[in-house]
């Protein structure tokens, strides 16, 4: 059986959606899968056994670019791939109006969330097959559900498997802390991050510290900087940067999809939380731990946070139940299991 899944992104949804792949493969002989997914997280699913063609779809760049002509052939080139191939199951597992769009245009029956259980409801009349999920289960439990039922196969009850290379080779010495996230309410305090980093060269650590935007890098330079022996991480591709965090010796994260890419490549993680909810969004794998704050606004789940404290008042107040010595000590218990 081949299948199409249409999970375009972000980077953290795309990872959630490799353990149920993972679950039908195992339960489903000989299956196999196309995926549909913003070039910049292609790499991803590229990197699961089950997977035998990436398509490369171009929304977010032909949003932002409506008349750039690179752009709307990139999308022609997606769409002719999506019809070179009869599917015996298409499944949208993003449940928005643009996964669905895509997913009508492959060929075969389509399979999604429900009315009640999508993100945007109404896209739940485009599917032959409707799949109804708590929306408060955590969102890889919700796709392993989603993508059960649809297949017809028993829901899986086992820890998620996503299905990536867990055993590289790499400097166990070398850390990597993924200081960079969307919300201005889920960064972890500058002078917190300069903490750890501190603690980690005293115990004999290297940190290495990547970017993705501007910002990013000008954080990172600023925490090198008054360092001994942390590095900034180059401008690399999304696949060098996952030979980088598989080969870490352990990775601290905030609530952000690197985070979770590292988690599912079995890397020993420690997930600080604390605008969002771990119980929903936090890292699942075999080497992942999550913090979540201890305090009466924790988890917000808002953008931007009403309750600032700190010097300037620019600390998220919730982050003051997490100090730096706290992590540290709980991340290097979570190095040590399993070694």
């Amino acid at each position: 059986m081949r299948i199409l899944i249409v999970k375009l992104s972000s980077l953290g949804d795309v990872v959630h959606t490799l353990p149920a792949l993972t679950d039908a493969a195992k339960a489903i002989p000989g299956l196999r899968a196309d995926w549909a997914v913003e070039p910049g997280f292609a790499a991803i699913p590229a990197r699961h056994p089950a997977v035998d063609r990436v398509i490369p779809l171009p929304l977010r760049r032909l949003r932002g670019q409506p008349l750039h002509q690179r752009n709307w052939r990139d999308a022609l080139q997606g769409r002719r791939a999506l019809r070179a191939q009869r599917y015996g199951l298409i499944i949208d597992a993003q449940g928005l109006y643009k996964s669905a769009l895509i997913s009508g245009v492959g060929s075969g029956p389509r399979a999604g969330f429900s009315r009640d259980s999508a993100r945007e409801p109404l896209v739940a009349l485009s599917y032959h097959h409707r799949i109804e999920v708590a929306p408060t289960m955590h969102a890889i439990e919700r796709v392993r559900r989603l993508f059960a039922d649809a297949l017809g196969y028993a829901r899986p009850t086992g820890p998620a498997d996503y299905g990536l290379d867990q055993d590289p080779q790499g400097d166990r010495r070398r850390l990597v802390f993924l200081h960079g996230t969307t919300w201005a309410s889920k960064h972890y305090p500058d002078p917190a991050w300069a903490a750890l980093i501190a603690l980690a060269e005293a115990d004999g650590y290297r940190v290495a510290l990547p970017w993705g935007n501007a910002d990013e890098k000008a954080r990172a330079e600023a925490l090198a900087h008054g360092s001994r022996r942390s590095e900034v991480l180059p401008a690399m591709s999304l696949a060098a940067l996952m030979d980088v965090l598989a080969a870490a010796g352990g990775l601290i994260t905030v609530d952000s999809g690197l985070g979770h890419l590292a988690c599912a490549l079995g890397r020993p993680v420690v997930g600080i939380y604390g605008a969002t909810d771990s119980r929903l969004t936090g890292l699942q794998g075999s080497r992942g731990v999550n913090l979540q704050a201890q305090s009466l606004c924790s988890p917000c789940r808002q953008r931007l946070c009403r309750h600032l404290t700190g010097p300037g008042a620019g600390t998220p107040a919730c982050y003051t139940t997490l100090p730096p010595e706290a992590i540290w000590s709980r991340f290097k218990a979570q190095m040590n299991e399993g070694n």
